[in-house]
């Protein structure tokens, strides 16, 4: 068992990392890493994304984190005598020491991003340590904490920002130190991104991260279920065990700053026609017969003075803006901050969605929740339903809410770029 299972319960005075031996791919099992790294499993978009990873290598991590069978049983049990055949052919193997892994990520646009992945101790939103600022569909809470039950294992890292100092502290120091040094691995998935990873295996070094990063609070930017989920699995065992962590990647956005984008909304069974005929009172109404690039452009000039909004799945797009004030009055609870009832989310999930469509936001079989936009958008012509596309929120909205225990509208912001999965695994019976 690592550190991490060893740890004692006491009240939480500050964000508490630790290192755990990390589960790699072994380079010469696979037939690159590129192959068999996924993006996080709600990134996916199922079936094709499913069926595209895992014929691009027979060991990609989408066959643990997203294991294909008939019933949720036999998924779990299928991930986990698949993780257990991984592990003694030598597929995946345990780093020898404990580590707290250095993880970069750059594009060909100039983007970098580094921070540190360990075991995170699970503290409640009381705590005020994890902020979250969205909420959660239980359904998927459940089906995470199956998976991760039956696996005994992290399967993924979650993404956790936090706002250093802007100054070189000792996190900054070793992360731009240890940059420099060969890495464990080494790869760039076909997104463009390039990935490396480091461990960091010094009990002096370790330290100054973990008395570093004791100093702040986190804001979770990808995530939300996972982060339930650890906090359901803590409450089944008894502390101390390893089920009081969970792994994640801790980002200090003063240095490396995220991009954050919209995660837009797929409504099954409403064609865009039917969408649009009672909004005629309601909002303003205008057909773009232009490009994605240019209505997504037109949607961020709207988005500048108010609510905004781009309907597709015709084969063109509808922007939909200025809503009726008195519409928003009548719909928009007004037991929250300005700043959580002017969202766009907001105003769609609680006049749109609820009030106009009267569509259960947390209903797979009416709503699909989707990162990618041009998806969407196809989807949406291919099924006959309507793609909601969304502006992003800005990073600052988004933690001044979370501070102030405000959650918002779920799937509202999509923070990356977010890790890949498949780099590194937690098993908690190491």
């Amino acid at each position: 068992m690592n550190s991490a299972g060893h740890s004692e319960a006491t009240a939480p005075r500050g964000l508490e990392l630790t290192p755990f031996r990390g589960l790699r791919y072994d380079p010469d099992r696979v037939g690159s890493l590129a192959a068999v790294t996924s993006p996080p499993y709600d990134v996916v978009v199922r079936p094709d994304g499913v069926h595209y990873l895992e014929s691009a290598d027979p060991h990609n991590i989408v066959r643990l984190i997203l294991p294909q069978a008939p019933t949720p049983g036999a998924r779990n049990e299928q991930a986990a005598r698949t993780l257990r055949r991984w592990l003694s052919e030598g597929v995946l193997a345990a780093d020898p020491r404990p580590g707290l892994y250095i993880y970069e990520q750059r594009d060909g646009d100039g983007m970098l991003q580094r921070g540190v992945i360990g075991a995170l101790r699970v503290s409640d939103p009381a705590d005020g340590l994890v902020l979250p600022h969205e909420d959660v569909m239980p359904h998927i809470v459940a089906d995470r904490a199956d998976l991760m039950r039956a696996t005994s294992a992290n399967l993924e890292p979650l993404l956790l920002t936090y706002r250093g100092s802007g100054s070189p502290t000792d996190t900054t120091a070793i992360i731009e130190r240890t940059a420099e040094q060969p890495p464990l691995l080494s790869t760039t998935t076909e997104d463009g991104f390039s990935h490396r990873l480091w461990s960091i295996t010094d009990p002096g070094e370790q330290a100054l991260i973990q008395a570093d990063l004791a100093q702040y609070q986190a804001l979770i930017a990808d995530g939300h279920h996972r982060w339930a989920t650890y906090r359901r699995l803590r409450a089944e065992h008894p502390s101390p065990s390893p089920w009081d962590h969970g792994l994640v990647l801790l980002v200090d956005t003063a240095r490396y700053p995220l991009r954050v984008r919209a995660i837009h909304r797929l409504l099954h069974g409403l064609p865009v026609a039917e969408a649009l005929k009672p909004l005629d009172d309601l909002f303003r109404v205008r057909r773009l017969e232009v490009p994605l690039h240019e209505a997504l452009e037109a949607l961020a000039d709207a988005a500048r003075t108010g609510n905004a909004f781009l309907l597709a799945g015709d084969g063109t797009f509808h922007l939909v803006d200025e809503p009726d004030p008195g519409l928003l009055a009548r719909t928009v609870p007004t037991d929250r901050p300005a700043a959580w009832r002017t969202l766009d989310a907001t105003v769609l999930h609680t006049t749109l969605l609820d009030h106009v469509w009267h569509i259960p936001e947390d209903s797979p079989a009416h709503i699909a929740y989707i990162h990618d936009t041009a998806a969407t958008v196809g989807k949406a012509e291919r099924d006959g339903g309507t793609a909601v596309l969304m502006h992003p929120v800005h990073e600052e909205v988004v933690r001044d809410l979370a501070r102030q225990g405000v959650t918002m509208p779920r799937k509202s912001t999509s923070f990356g770029p977010k890790p890949a999965s498949g780099l590194v695994l937690r098993a908690l019976d190491l």
